[in-house]
């Protein structure tokens, strides 16, 4: 009896959302998003997949790219971040991670990276990454670990933690292969929201190229945003309980 008390309390902690979409935008059905933030009013985008990887700068209205740089058809970018002057880039299994400067998208530098990337965000002081597993780890401006944070759903780990962003001091993460978005506590590691955006893209709306829900975006002014892999939306979107 005590076990089910302590269970039906740990539950009912994580408050279940559903959406709604306040507004729509325009989506690159060729953009695999990997990564997606505002920074300064300028909106970032990283794509995914050999071959077409990049990093660009996006006209929020239209979709198209302001900027866009292109990695080498050898690498496989992942999230993406912004901390004083550098935008980071992860990539998946390549072992490394980018620099480029965060005004031009010139190229800076590239440093190793001992785990798969999948997503970054920032507090404003240090990096936070994902690598698919239930752990989210702090990294300083060089990439190296500060600390690993395990990310527990109603007591059990949460896996395949992937693009991240940091809003109103919580994470929010996209969990992989599915449509849900957690909302994570940094002090404790604990999920206490779960987003269903379960019909957010229309059936009408899908093709043979569309894939999972992946991307989330904060502006200035706290509005939200989310879209997916080759998905021909991008969609602004408020909490319902």
């Amino acid at each position: 009896m005590i076990t089910l008390l302590l269970c039906a309390c740990s539950q009912a902690q994580v408050t279940q959302y559903k959406f709604k979409v306040v507004k729509e935008y325009q989506h690159d059905m060729a953009a695999y998003t990997q990564g997606l933030f505002f920074h300064n009013g300028t909106f970032y985008e990283t794509t995914g997949q050999y071959g077409t990887s990049s990093i660009r700068t996006v006209d929020l209205n239209t979709g198209k790219p302001i900027k866009n740089k292109k990695l080498n058809s050898k690498y496989f970018a992942e999230g993406s971040a912004i901390l004083g002057d550098n935008l980071y880039i992860l990539t998946w299994t390549n072992k490394v991670a980018f620099l480029y400067d965060a005004k031009t998208l010139e190229y800076k530098k590239t440093v190793s990276y001992p785990r798969e990337g999948w997503g970054l965000t920032t507090d404003g002081k240090q990096l936070i990454a994902s690598d698919g597993s239930s752990n989210l780890y702090y990294l300083d401006k060089d990439l190296k670990v500060q600390k690993k944070l395990a990310v527990t759903y109603n007591g059990r780990p949460l896996k395949n933690l992937n693009e991240l962003e940091w809003i109103n001091g919580k994470i929010w993460a996209n969990v992989y292969l599915t449509d849900s978005i957690a909302i994570i506590n940094p002090a404790t590691g604990k999920v206490e929201g779960m987003i269903d955006c379960t019909g957010l893209l229309p059936d009408a709306l899908w093709t043979s190229a569309t894939d999972v829900l992946n991307g989330i975006a904060v502006d200035a002014a706290g509005k939200v945003y989310v879209t997916g892999k080759n998905w021909p939306k991008l969609y602004q979107i408020e909490l319902v309980k």
